[in-house]
C-alpha cells in the first residue's frame, strides 16, 4: 500500500534554543517521526530561526537587497536541514535537496528527507517551501512553531491574545496578507504559503512544541492546535 507523505514545517527556533541544539526537544521529535515512519513518509522543511534573522539583520544594516537577505536566511535553513538529517541518522552524504525534482529522487529511497530553502523565489520563507511541497504532492501540512496555534494577535506580546482552533483558508490569507513581507519575518505563516494554501486547499495545521500534538494528529487523534481549511 502506499504510504502517506506529510510535510512538516519545523521552526528554526525548535532547533537551536538558548544557544544550543534543543536536544531534548529534537529527540522527542524524533522518536515520534520513526514511530510513525512505517506507515507513512515525511518531508520536513526546517526554518532558519533566530540565526538566519541575525544574518538577515546584518545585511539589512548595511543596506543590502532582499535577495541577498534571502540568500542568506535560505542557506541557513539548508544548514539546519543538514543538521536534522545527521541527527536522525541519515545518510545525505550528497547534501540536501535544492530542488522539487530532488525531493522526490531522495524520498523514493528513505521515509524521511530533510530540506531547507528550494529555489529562491521572492517574497518567502521556508514555510512557503514546505506549503508548496505539500501542494504538490496533495498532502497535508504541519506548520510546528513556538506558539501553541494562531492567535488573533502576537501572544508573546499580548497576554489577552485569543486562541484561533479553526480558520477557513481564506480568513486566514486575510490575516496574513495585512503583514508587509520582509525577509526572516516571524508570523507563523508567509503571505505566500497562506495563498498557496487557500489557492490549492491544503490542509493545514499549526501546532507548538509540545510534541504530544504532533504524535495525536498523526496518530488521527483529537490535539491542541489550529486548523486551517474550508
Amino acid at each position: 500500500m502506499k504510504k502517506e507523505v506529510v510535510v512538516i514545517s519545523l521552526g528554526g527556533s525548535q532547533i537551536l534554543k538558548n544557544g544550543g541544539i534543543n536536544v531534548n526537544f529534537l529527540s522527542k521529535f524524533k522518536k515520534i517521526i520513526l514511530n510513525h515512519s512505517g506507515r507513512k513518509k515525511f518531508i520536513i522543511v526546517t526554518g532558519g530561526g533566530s540565526v538566519a534573522r541575525t544574518y538577515i539583520e546584518g545585511l539589512r544594516n548595511i543596506g543590502s537587497n532582499e535577495k541577498l537577505q534571502s540568500f542568506a536566511g535560505i542557506s541557513v535553513t539548508r544548514h539546519n536541514a543538514r543538521f536534522m538529517s545527521y541527527f536522525f541518522g541519515l545518510n545525505q552524504m550528497e547534501g540536501v535537496p535544492h530542488t522539487l525534482v530532488g525531493v522526490k529522487k531522495m524520498l523514493k529511497r528513505q521515509n524521511v528527507v530533510f530540506v531547507g530553502g528550494l529555489e529562491y523565489k521572492p517574497n518567502q520563507t521556508s514555510d512557503s517551501t514546505a506549503a508548496k511541497i505539500a501542494k504538490d504532492f496533495d498532502t497535508r501540512f504541519i506548520n510546528i512553531t513556538n506558539v501553541a496555534g494562531l492567535y488573533d494577535k502576537n501572544p508573546v506580546l499580548n497576554k489577552n491574545a485569543k486562541f484561533i482552533p479553526y480558520i477557513t483558508w481564506r480568513e486566514f490569507h486575510n490575516m496574513a496578507k495585512k503583514i508587509p513581507f520582509k525577509p526572516g519575518q516571524h508570523f507563523v505563516l508567509d503571505q505566500k504559503a497562506s495563498k498557496l494554501i487557500m489557492d490549492y486547499k491544503v490542509r493545514t495545521y499549526i501546532i507548538g512544541d509540545d510534541l504530544r500534538n504532533l504524535d495525536k494528529l498523526l496518530s488521527g487523534q483529537e490535539f491542541f492546535g489550529t486548523n486551517i481549511y474550508g
